[in-house]
């Protein structure tokens, strides 16, 4: 009975953290970027990002505050969506439509994700974390921010847009099955105008909602006698991703595959480098001293997430940028590879 409320509690925070986000943060994140002027590709790179990826920053929050030494939980979430991203949600876009990528920013992207895995990866392998890694963590973040604002002038691009009759209001299924619950919801938020109030109860819902999915996992993993990184790493990175997946499943149907890719790539960079430098440096602000991390999984994990990124560099530039089933296919049948394989490793 306790298993099944737990896993309830998981899966009705999940819905509502995908709809809070969808319908309500990101909505007031876009508003407040047009309040502060902002560029495309600076809001995209930095509010946006947020936006996307909320849940597993405060999920890693958490799990690094909760006395006990739960921070592989954090970590594992992490490395699991960015797996995750990378692999089925890069791979899906790939299969359900054909399309020509524009290489210029891909290849910030790339760049980027390559050093923040390294990162991930030398302290994983160091096993600890120190206020200088938090700090390198988050300062190359803003250099990626700035990178994002100046790239079209060090290598000039035009966005791989669709023609304006193919600009349809594509739905997903998950969108319409949640119609009822959303209309529910906009009762408990202010009006859109209120942007502000929408954007700090939004905050406030998203932490609440995230400590709870912590707590389920940690009691989930104890009952179970799971390793919690694994849960981290394979529960909580799947849930907190699907509405990511079916936002870029729908983009990627009208042909903006590019929008799709980057989307999952630059979440991946914000996830590492904010979702682990920002509450690895809170902790050691509040605790003092560094967070020791285990390696076992985690680590194993984390360069099978390098590994990926080395093989979609190759399937891209094998393929001239063009994403195809092939592509889709391959990410796809390696990420199922990838959790068959740590589902294994619990038994």
């Amino acid at each position: 009975m306790t298993i099944l409320l737990l896993c309830l509690a998981l899966l009705l925070s999940f819905f509502l953290l995908a709809r809070i986000v969808d319908n309500f943060f990101v909505d007031a994140l876009d508003h407040i970027s047009n309040d502060l002027r902002l560029s495309s590709d600076a809001a995209g790179a930095t509010l946006m990002a947020v936006g996307s990826s909320a849940p597993e920053l405060f999920v890693a929050l958490f799990a690094v505050l909760k006395p006990g030494e739960h921070q592989g939980i954090g970590v594992g979430s992490i490395v699991g969506s960015a797996l995750f991203n990378l692999l089925v949600i890069v791979g899906a876009a790939a299969l359900v439509r054909r399309s020509k990528l524009t290489w210029q920013p891909i290849v910030r992207d790339i760049i980027f994700y390559f050093l923040a895995v390294g990162l991930l990866l030398w302290g994983l392998m160091d096993g600890e974390f120190n206020m200088m890694d938090a700090g390198i963590f988050i300062g190359l973040y803003v250099l990626y921010v700035v990178a994002v604002i100046y790239w079209r002038k060090i290598l000039p691009y035009k966005d791989n847009g669709i023609k304006e009759e193919e600009d349809i209001d594509e739905t997903s299924w998950f969108d319409r099955f949640s119609r009822p619950a959303d209309k529910v919801l906009c009762k408990c938020f202010p009006s859109e105008k209120n942007y502000y109030w929408v954007f700090t109860i939004s905050i406030v819902v998203i932490a609440a909602l995230s400590w709870v999915l912590v707590e389920a996992a940690v009691e989930l993993s104890a009952i179970l006698n799971i390793p919690e990184a694994i849960v981290g790493l394979t529960v909580l990175a799947i849930g907190t991703s699907i509405p990511d997946l079916f936002s870029s499943l729908v983009v990627a149907k009208q042909g903006r595959a590019d929008m799709a890719v980057s989307n999952a790539i630059g979440s991946n960079i914000f996830d590492i480098l904010i979702g682990l430098g920002v509450p690895f440096m809170i902790y050691m602000i509040i605790h003092g001293g560094v967070i020791e991390t285990s390696g076992g999984r985690l680590f194993e994990s984390s360069s099978i997430l390098m590994g990926s990124i080395i093989v979609l560099i190759v399937l891209l530039f094998s393929t001239k940028w063009i994403a195809g089933k092939r592509i889709g296919w391959i990410l796809i049948l390696l990420y199922v590879a990838y959790l068959a394989n740590a589902i294994f490793n619990i038994y």
